[in-house]
């Protein structure tokens, strides 16, 4: 029978009975255990000293004690986290609390932990949102589950059936990403998505007064901010960077190639100008490092170079950086 999937400090039905029976009986074969792997796992099962095929129980209270220790050990990391964040913001948390108003006012920067809390939060500032609501996406959305998915797209139409509109900007490389186009074809209202080679770390505004950024790098923890200068200057910059960008839903629009040379490979060109690695580089524009040097190599091959360093001054030569510049301003004008 195949054992049902759980979490790691989780004991399943199946489980619990051989344990039970484990304690009566004294022992079990390794066979018989396989059935519930989670015994082990838990530290409720060790091999015999005598008979390695044989497996004795330990107590519970023993394996109890283990485990709430690794469970405190998780919550105290946690707790020195939060410590160092709260440090690090102190200063901009007296600020906001002389542009709160009433010492009843809530917090104007709060931390969030775990995914469930943060989601909770976002959930729950969505839905006061009376006007807009803007984001930005670097990671793609289609290693979600399901439920996941579904749930962010009804929260999206609920915000969009109170009349306010939603605009979106994703990394370049997700452009013709099929979770996000048939995400937005299913969604009814002023929705809008565009796209950049490069864009910055996740950012969530709604109504320009509430805002919510990463606060740490496997964004486990979010900052809510709802301190109206520090969210209208972070919409702000959202605005500058949606007029930079290329339009990807309603209408997706593809730039075109400039003497052979590819808007991605002209991204790769201006970069490789700073002097970053391809690994660098490759991260900048949500791509993996092959394919950056597939790029590399398409667009040393089309300027003729034979080196690293003839390559950066071809660049320099070819005029494309400034042309892309040009096209760019004139869009913003636009």
């Amino acid at each position: 029978m195949t054992h049902p999937t759980h979490g790691t400090d989780e004991l399943c039905d199946a489980a619990r009975e051989l344990y039970a029976r484990v304690l009566r009986e004294g022992h079990v074969s390794a066979a018989e255990a396989r059935s519930a792997p989670c015994l082990v796992d838990l530290g409720l099962l060790r091999p015999a000293v005598a008979d390695m095929d044989r497996l004795e129980p330990v107590a519970p209270g023993v394996a109890l004690h283990e485990l709430l220790r690794a469970s405190e050990e998780r919550i105290i990391d946690e707790r020195r986290r939060e410590n160092r964040l709260t440090e690090a913001f102190a200063p901009l948390l007296r600020v906001s609390a002389g542009l709160a108003g009433t010492a009843g006012d809530s917090p104007a920067v709060r931390v969030r932990s775990g995914f469930p809390q943060i989601n909770r939060a976002i959930d729950a500032a969505a839905a006061d949102a009376r006007e807009e609501c803007l984001t930005v996406q670097p990671h793609a959305t289609a290693h979600l589950a399901p439920e996941l998915r579904a749930i962010a797209l009804r929260r999206d139409q609920a915000i969009l059936d109170r009349g306010c509109r939603i605009r979106a900007l994703y990394q370049h490389t997700m452009l013709h990403a099929p979770t996000i186009q048939d995400r937005y074809e299913q969604l009814r209202g002023d929705v809008e998505a565009r796209t950049l080679d490069e864009i910055t770390e996740r950012l969530v505004i709604f109504d320009r007064t509430v805002a919510f950024i990463p606060a740490s790098k496997d964004r486990t923890l979010a900052l809510e901010i709802r301190t109206p200068a520090i969210a209208d200057y972070l919409a702000t910059s959202f605005d500058r960077l949606w007029n930079l960008a290329t339009p990807m839903y309603p209408q997706a629009v593809q730039k075109p190639s400039l003497n052979g040379i590819t808007p991605r490979q002209r991204a790769i060109a201006a970069l490789l100008t700073e002097g970053h690695t391809d690994s660098v580089i490759a991260d900048r524009l949500g791509m993996n490092v092959r394919t950056a040097r597939l790029h590399i190599a398409k667009l040393a091959a089309t300027l003729g170079s034979e080196s690293r360093a003839q390559l950066g001054y071809l660049i320099g030569e070819s005029g494309i950086l400034k042309k892309e510049a040009d096209d760019d301003g004139e869009e913003a004008a636009e």
